[in-house]
């Protein structure tokens, strides 16, 4: 599974992040960094949590 980020779209909540900073990474201002997350095998449920908690839907889930 991947995720899809769109960058440009991040307001800087880390809701993504507190829910999953294992797979969400964010740069010194708070904000997503940029480019496509791969998903590690086991951690599918935790990261779509992640993806639904963005108020800016900055963030979409997409089946490899």
């Amino acid at each position: 599974m991947k995720i899809k980020v769109h960058h440009s779209m991040c307001q800087g909540h880390a809701r993504c992040y507190s829910l999953a900073p294992d797979i969400f990474q964010l740069d010194d201002a708070g904000y997503i960094l940029p480019g496509d997350i791969t998903v590690p095998a086991g951690q599918e449920a935790l990261a779509q949590r992640g993806v639904r908690a963005c108020p800016e839907r900055a963030l979409e889930v997409a089946e490899d």
